[in-house]
């Protein structure tokens, strides 16, 4: 019996260490992809160099997992070139995954964007609500102002994305 179990142990063995290989080569893609989705997304920005609310909402953006890259040139030429209207302005403008940003839109705003993908501009919270990323330090005190990120559609319209009360 020994001789028998000396004779197909090499076998086994061998069989196990393929099983084993392709068990590791079955995972690579699931690894590859959870790598991919884990890496940050690199958002730019255009802002004022003197604009401390503007780097507020890059800090929140930051802290959220975004990379940012910023640029302190003012953002009315960046709003006019990735084609947000001026009625929705606010004091900086950012770019990400082919959509504009505009003001201080949550950072789960834009990853609900990135994620659903709709046919759009891009999103925007008009004017400088207090209470939004970036508008919410501790010089505003407790105050927190109703706001509407809105999704501005290709033709200019917009409709509401998501309320903040």
């Amino acid at each position: 019996m020994n001789k028998h179990f000396s004779m197909h142990a090499p076998h086994s063995q061998h069989r196990r260490r393929m099983l084993s290989g392709l068990a590791v080569l079955s995972v690579l893609p699931a690894v590859a992809w959870a790598a991919q989705a884990t890496k940050p997304v690199m958002i730019e920005v255009w802002k004022d160099a003197a604009c401390g609310c503007c780097n507020d909402w890059i800090a929140h953006l930051r802290s959220s997992g975004f990379q940012v890259k910023s640029a302190d040139t003012g953002n009315a030429s960046a709003r006019k070139r990735l084609g947000m209207p001026d009625r929705y302005g606010s004091c900086h403008t950012a770019s990400v995954g082919g959509y504009a940003i505009e003001g201080h839109v949550p950072a789960r705003e834009v990853q609900r964007l990135l994620r659903e993908k709709p046919v759009a501009i891009g999103l925007a919270v008009p004017a400088m609500p207090v209470g939004s990323p970036g508008m919410d330090g501790p010089e505003y005190g407790a105050r927190k102002d109703p706001y509407d990120v809105l999704l501005v559609r290709r033709d200019g319209s917009s409709s509401v994305f998501q309320s903040y009360r």
